[in-house]
């Protein structure tokens, strides 16, 4: 009789535990469930609130200079003649600036990717007009007041030698002979085509933040790492998009700047505030098809290596040792490769050296410029 009890019992014991063990199972399970449910939530609330409150803090002289610029009329931000000039059937915007002395030459600036002239800080270019040269500045197809190229598609892509003779296009418009190029990262690759092309029509070449063939292989190229720095640090910046409105596009605008300025001059933020004003009230604003428009051309354009060691144009390049965009290998290579080209290398600078124009960087601009040949 015992023992038929303790088999009974012994019987029964399995069954106890599964049953136990199903329940605990499913209790924990919903536990886990309700966790991670939890933790979804408070990951959202921290990111909504790093959107909301993250990023560069725009100070309240900021945001004053900033309102001032909206609530006024339009400023013009344009001082030269400007007009139209045509590559074939495509029609380009250019600003034609001249110095109040005697001009010592002419400086064609191009600008880097999905960029239109106005992009260019004015401090730079008046450092350039105060130095007697002639200063260019022009609307690349895709952008501004340029043609937009409606129906462009990655299988009929135009290239760099395409953007070269834009540029060429705008100097025959104007009957300008030579000219110094100097370009900035998308804006140097085309510099590079102009003097390989037509080497007698380039004075000197400035290249800036850029690089010999994007596609070189044994190149490095933009880091995993910057792309999601970029996300992160570009999160907080698009609560001002979202906002709508000309004023929080000039916020959008200021705070990408402070990105790598943190604290710009207030002179810098009023000009800079009237370009994105008059850019949206009398221009067309930003292409954003035009960033992967010239990232395509960079790409599909052929490898300029073996051309650039037969260049015998002066040349000087500028490249950020930081530089995570075109790393700054891009930037030795480059020169290296050109015959007797100077070099620029800045330390603890990355991709944009234009914000606020440093000394030395436009210190031997102004000197290379003014020792080229005529």
């Amino acid at each position: 009789m015992l023992a038929s009890a303790v088999n009974l019992r012994r019987t029964r014991l399995p069954f106890s535990i599964y049953s136990y063990n199903v329940f605990d199972h499913a209790h924990w399970e919903g536990v886990e469930m309700n966790i991670a449910g939890t933790l979804l939530l408070l990951s959202l609330a921290a990111l909504a609130a790093y959107v909301a409150f993250g990023g560069p803090k725009l100070s309240p002289e900021v945001r004053r200079v900033i309102k001032e610029v909206v609530s006024d009329e339009t400023t013009s931000v344009l001082r030269g003649q400007t007009g139209y000039a045509h590559s074939g059937s495509i029609q380009l915007w250019y600003e034609d600036l001249t110095p109040e002395q005697p001009e010592a030459g002419t400086v064609l600036l191009l600008m880097g990717t999905g960029g239109d002239a106005l992009m260019w800080p004015r401090a730079f270019i008046d450092v350039l007009l105060a130095a007697r040269f002639r200063v260019v500045r022009f609307d690349q197809r895709g952008t501004g007041l340029s043609d937009w190229m409606d129906g462009w598609n990655r299988k009929n892509a135009y290239g760099l030698t395409d953007l070269a003779d834009d540029a060429l296009a705008i100097l025959d418009h104007l009957e300008v002979e030579q000219t110094h190029a100097l370009g900035l990262s998308l804006g140097g690759m085309v510099a590079q085509e102009m003097a390989i092309q037509h080497p007698r029509r380039i004075s000197s070449l400035v290249l800036i933040s850029t690089s010999p063939d994007v596609t070189d292989s044994s190149l490095p190229t933009m880091t995993t790492g910057y792309l999601l720095r970029t996300v992160a640090q570009s999160l907080p910046i698009l609560r001002y998009r979202i906002a709508g409105g000309e004023e929080n596009l000039v916020k959008e605008r200021i705070a990408k700047v402070m990105l790598v300025q943190p604290d710009p001059p207030l002179e810098d933020v009023r000009d800079l505030a009237q370009h994105v004003v008059y850019d949206l009230r009398c221009r067309r604003g930003i292409h954003a098809s035009a960033v992967l428009q010239h990232q395509a051309a960079a790409a599909v354009s052929r490898p300029r290596s073996a051309l650039l060691a037969n260049l015998r144009v002066p040349t000087l390049v500028i490249h950020g040792e930081r530089d995570p965009m075109i790393p700054f290998e891009h930037g030795r290579r480059l020169a290296e490769l050109i015959p007797s080209a100077k070099s620029l290398f800045l330390p603890e600078v990355g991709h944009v050296v234009l914000y606020p124009p440093i000394p030395t960087f436009m210190d031997a601009i102004v000197d290379h410029l003014g020792r080229a040949p005529d």
